[in-house]
């Protein structure tokens, strides 16, 4: 007949709903700890073991001992002759296990394991529960919405409990107690000091994966692959999807017949709307796509910057950019570029502007020259500051390799450019005139060497 303490084993681990081979482990640990008890404060280190029989409820320990002439304590130590009993080649210094339950050892037993019993089998129990989640991290499971704490929503799963915390909740979702909704098992700890510990959310963008993986089967086999997601939890996703295999229509594989497929996940995400795009490896037609379901006339690129250019109708524009910039910001996120939004119009007006400008400056730059071209020559020294003199005005530095050298001047009704050896050195706006002024002798040592006939040099 079994004992009573197996049947007490037996009931626990039914109670609880784990192996009754761990309670028995949970116990066998407590007898341990009550007979290291039994052997005073501060013992010396002795391993001990425990051998339970549970159909019985016989206990016996066998604790370690050191083999020696003469017995001092009886408690760690034991003759030579009487550990040859145990094991007959053993020698003086050597260790062997003997038997060394106490008479009451019952008594002590129950007394002292009773609380480490209680709290071991807690441990088990949690870590029983939790155990089939920890290898479940970055999967989708169902969970019941239990109650509120300091902002976290607590959430049921079957016998476990994950937290949902606030960066991971989403506002429409309501969180009423016993609502159903799947969640994304962003976390799972077995090692957190206040036990298991299950983190949940509703805002990860893989939560929208995992949903496609559930309701599309070509994601869930492969003959469709999801390339990229950005989401902004709540409101709207964008998915690019692409196909793995020739003849299969990627996008309408995720919408569904009639639109059933994505209705799903939307319903699940309370609403938030999904776009799908095609993917491609062409990154003007990704751009394209991924402003869907705003048209696109033409994309520019500039591949240093990693920025494009998205030229949009005029009646498309808001279209493309969306409510407060959502839709471009999106598919920015969506393609890992940068996306300027113009429309075609103000592409237009930018164009004329630009080359209004360039023939402004084309006329600008005739007429300088047409000017240059009929201007006098006229030469001056260049003085010990490097610095000249026009119209009894000073100008430079010039470089100081051309002190005391001839320089030729050329003069517009705006600007004076400096030359030597025929090659232009120097520019100024006539109109900004230099702080310092000067007559037109020379107070620096060298003589003005502006002589009349200069002045009326042609070139």
């Amino acid at each position: 007949m079994k004992s009573d303490f197996y049947t007490a084993i037996s009931q626990i681990a039914a109670e609880r709903g784990i192996p009754r081979e761990s309670v028995q482990d949970v116990v066998e640990q407590a007898l341990i700890s009550a007979y290291r008890r039994y052997l005073g404060n501060n013992p010396p280190p002795v391993d001990v073991k425990i051998d339970l029989e549970p159909n019985t409820g016989r206990i016996r320990v066998f604790a370690e001992k050191q083999v020696v002439d003469d017995v001092m304590d009886e408690r760690f130590e034991i003759d030579i002759e009487d550990a040859r009993n145990v094991r007959p080649d053993v020698e003086i210094g050597e260790t062997v296990y003997v038997e060394s339950t106490p008479d009451d050892f019952g008594r002590i037993a129950a007394q002292t394991a009773k609380q480490v019993v209680l709290q071991r089998i807690k441990e088990v129990e949690r870590e029983h529960i939790y155990g089939e989640y920890f290898d479940r991290e970055g999967e989708i499971v169902t969970a019941t919405v239990q109650r509120h704490a300091k902002g976290n929503v607590i959430l049921e799963l079957g016998r476990a409990e994950a937290i949902l915390p606030p960066k991971e909740q989403i506002a429409s979702d309501g969180y009423r107690h016993g609502q159903r909704l799947k969640v994304y098992l962003m976390e799972a700890r077995k090692d957190d000091p206040r036990g298991p510990r299950l983190v949940a959310s509703r805002t990860h963008k893989d939560l929208i994966k995992r949903l496609f993986e559930m309701e599309v089967p070509e994601i869930y086999n492969g003959t469709v692959e999801i390339k990229s997601i950005a989401r902004e939890p709540g409101l709207r996703s964008k998915v690019a999807v692409t196909a793995r295999q020739e003849g299969i229509d990627p996008v309408g594989s995720c919408v569904g017949m009639r639109g059933i497929r994505i209705q799903n996940i939307v319903n699940e995400l309370n609403g938030e709307k999904i776009d799908v795009v095609q993917w491609g490896a062409d990154v003007r037609s990704f751009i394209a796509n991924a402003l869907s379901p705003a048209q696109v006339v033409e994309v520019h690129l500039d591949e240093l910057e990693k920025t494009a250019t998205v030229i949009v109708p005029d009646k498309q524009l808001s279209l493309a950019i969306g409510k407060e910039g959502q839709n471009v910001r999106l598919a920015a996120k969506l393609v890992g570029w940068r996306i300027d939004i113009k429309s075609a119009s103000s592409l237009l007006q930018e164009e004329r502007a630009a080359a209004e400008a360039r023939d402004a400056a084309a006329s600008e730059q005739l007429l300088n020259e047409a000017a240059l071209s009929t201007a006098k020559v006229e030469t001056r020294k260049v003085r010990a500051d490097a610095m000249i003199t026009y119209q009894s005005v000073l100008y430079g530095p010039l470089p100081a390799e051309l002190i005391g050298t001839e320089v030729a001047l050329r003069a517009t009704a705006q600007k004076l450019n400096i030359y030597s050896n025929d090659k232009l050195i120097a520019s100024y706006m006539i109109d900004d005139l230099p702080e310092t002024s000067a007559p037109d002798q020379s107070d620096a040592g060298l003589p003005d060497t502006t002589e009349p006939d200069q002045l009326d040099a042609e070139s």
